[in-house]
């Protein structure tokens, strides 16, 4: 086997520059602030600022207690090549009770999630929010309460709905079991050639 040639001068500097926006967009993807994430590292919030703008070169040193805080490995935070293993591994996150499992890692228009929704939610009060883009829901498991604009929408496991994320929408488990559902987004207003549509009476349908 012939081994890979070393990095050059080059190339370390580019991965280095990257390890800013990569460690930003990591704390904004777990929905936490810079000094939440000062006080679980020790770092001051003025040197992870720096990082993240690329002000401050990156180091082991602070490259760690960051792995450690946001329980990922290191090689996802200085971008370390592929290994050639096509596997995605799962890293599921907690945001607002419920638990999102992104199911791909490949940048792109569109995003995959499965979101395990908690039966506190069915309790919940619906509060409707907008936001660009457009958004397709399938039932995996248990009954899904979707809140669309002036619909009240109960949906069962195989049912899907799509809809402009600009209407005010909802959604949360519909009894006290939970519920489970896949989720691709589009923040660009992409959207999926199906609609809610079960063939059976009473069947949700949304477009």
């Amino acid at each position: 086997m012939v081994p890979e040639p070393p990095a050059t001068g080059g190339d370390v500097d580019a991965t280095l520059a990257a390890v800013g926006p990569r460690l930003r967009r990591v704390r904004q993807e777990r929905g936490v602030t810079l000094a939440e994430l000062s006080e679980a590292t020790g770092i001051s919030v003025s040197t992870l600022s720096r990082l993240e703008s690329g002000q401050r070169r990156a180091t082991l040193q602070l490259l760690l207690p960051l792995a450690q805080a946001h329980r990922v490995p290191l090689d996802d935070l200085v971008g370390a090549p592929a290994t050639g293993d096509p596997r995605v591994h799962l890293r599921p996150v907690r945001r607002h009770g419920m638990t999102q499992v992104p199911l791909t890692q490949m940048p792109g228009p569109l995003q995959a999630h499965k979101l395990i929704l908690p039966p506190a939610r069915s309790r919940a009060t619906p509060t409707p929010q907008t936001h660009e883009g457009f958004e397709w829901l399938y039932v995996l498991a248990g009954r899904l309460r979707l809140v669309l604009g002036e619909h009240d929408i109960v949906m069962g496991s195989g049912e899907v709905a799509e809809f402009d994320t600009r209407v005010p929408h909802w959604f949360g488990a519909a009894d006290d079991h939970g519920a489970e559902c896949l989720v691709l987004f589009g923040k660009q207003g992409e959207r999926m050639h199906l609609t809610a549509s079960t063939g059976r009476a009473g069947s949700a349908e949304t477009t």
